[in-house]
C-alpha cells in the first residue's frame, strides 16, 4: 500500500450551538433531501479538527480543505473567521472553501472580508435557480479571477454541459466538480449517461475532478460500498480527467455514516496502486496542493 501521504479535500466541521453560526442542515426537523435518515450526523453536537485529527490519525493525512458546511447562518463569513481561528490553534484546516451569495450585487464585498483571512482559498455556493447560466451568478463568479479564489460546484451530470460552458467562459478560474457529480442512482443507464456527460469536461484546463462522497450513492441505492461499487466511477474519472487535475476527498464526517475513515483512503490508494509513484504522488496529494494553493 502506498505511503504517499493524502490530503483531504472535502472535510465538514461544527461545533452546536454556536453564537453566530447555524448548520440548517442539521436540525432536528430537517429531513436530507438526498440522503434522508442523517441522525448519526445530528447526534454529533461537535465535530471539529480536534475530532477529525482523532479519526485520521493513523491514515497518513496530510491537510485537509474544509468546505462550506453552516449553511444557513446570517453571515457566511462568520464561518471563515471559526475556521481560521481553529487553524491557528490546531494547524487544521489548511484551506477554506466558504459561502457566499454569487447571485446578490453586492458580492464582492463579501468575497473581500473572506479573503481577509489567511487561509480562505475560494467559494462554495448552493445557488437558487438556474443559476450555471444566469447572468447575475456569472457576475459574481467572475470575480473569483480578481481574488485568485477556486469554485467547489456542486452539479449533477444532467447539467455538466452547464458547468463546462461556464468554466469555458471563465477559463482563469479553477473550477472543481464536487463529489464526482454526486452520482445518486446506481442503474446501469445512469452509470452511461453519467459517464457520457463526463466528458465534455475533456478538453477543459481550469476543471477538476473531487472525488469523493461515491458511499453516498451507494447508500440511496440501498448497499453499503466496496472497492468493486466505486471503481467504476473512480475510473471512470481518472479516464476523464487524467492524474493531472483529479484528486480525491473523504466527505467526512458525513461519510462516516457508510464506514470507519481509513477504508475510504484505503480503497482510493488500492484503486491507484498500478499507478506510477509520480502519478500517485499527483492524485493523494499533489494536483489538491497546487489547486487550493496548500
Amino acid at each position: 500500500m502506498s505511503t504517499i501521504p493524502f490530503v483531504d479535500t472535502h472535510v465538514h466541521f461544527w461545533d452546536r450551538p454556536h453564537p453566530t453560526l447555524q448548520w440548517a442542515w442539521l436540525e432536528p426537523d430537517f429531513t436530507h433531501p438526498q440522503l434522508g435518515d442523517i441522525e448519526l450526523l445530528k447526534e454529533m453536537a461537535r465535530y471539529t479538527a480536534e475530532e477529525y485529527l482523532e479519526e485520521c490519525a493513523d491514515a497518513n493525512v496530510a491537510k485537509a480543505v474544509h468546505v462550506q458546511a453552516a449553511i444557513g447562518s446570517q453571515d457566511p463569513v462568520e464561518e471563515t473567521r471559526w475556521l481560521q481561528a481553529m487553524a491557528d490553534a490546531t494547524g487544521w484546516p489548511q484551506a477554506i472553501i466558504g459561502d457566499a451569495r454569487m447571485q446578490q450585487p453586492d458580492v464582492e464585498r463579501t468575497i473581500e472580508r473572506h479573503t481577509e483571512y489567511p487561509n480562505f482559498r475560494g467559494i462554495r455556493d448552493f445557488a437558487e435557480g438556474d443559476y450555471l447560466v444566469d447572468p447575475n451568478f456569472h457576475r459574481g463568479y467572475a470575480l473569483l479571477e480578481k481574488y485568485n479564489l477556486v469554485y467547489d460546484l456542486d452539479v449533477v451530470w444532467q447539467n455538466f454541459h452547464k458547468a463546462a460552458a461556464m468554466a469555458a467562459k471563465f477559463p482563469n478560474i479553477p473550477l472543481v466538480v464536487d463529489h464526482a457529480g454526486f452520482p445518486q442512482s446506481r442503474t446501469a443507464e445512469y452509470f452511461y449517461s453519467w459517464r457520457k456527460a463526463l466528458n465534455v469536461f475533456a478538453n477543459l484546463d481550469n476543471v477538476y475532478i473531487k472525488i469523493s462522497g461515491l458511499g453516498m450513492g451507494d447508500h440511496m441505492a440501498g448497499r453499503r460500498w466496496t472497492i468493486e461499487t466505486i471503481r467504476p466511477w473512480v475510473e471512470s474519472c481518472l479516464e476523464v480527467f487524467g492524474t493531472e487535475r483529479s484528486f480525491f476527498g473523504t466527505n467526512w464526517p458525513v461519510d462516516k455514516m457508510f464506514s470507519d475513515f481509513s477504508a475510504v483512503i484505503d480503497a482510493y490508494r488500492t484503486l491507484i496502486s498500478d499507478f506510477s509513484e509520480a502519478e500517485q504522488r499527483s492524485l493523494l496529494s499533489e494536483n489538491a496542493e497546487r489547486v487550493y494553493r496548500l
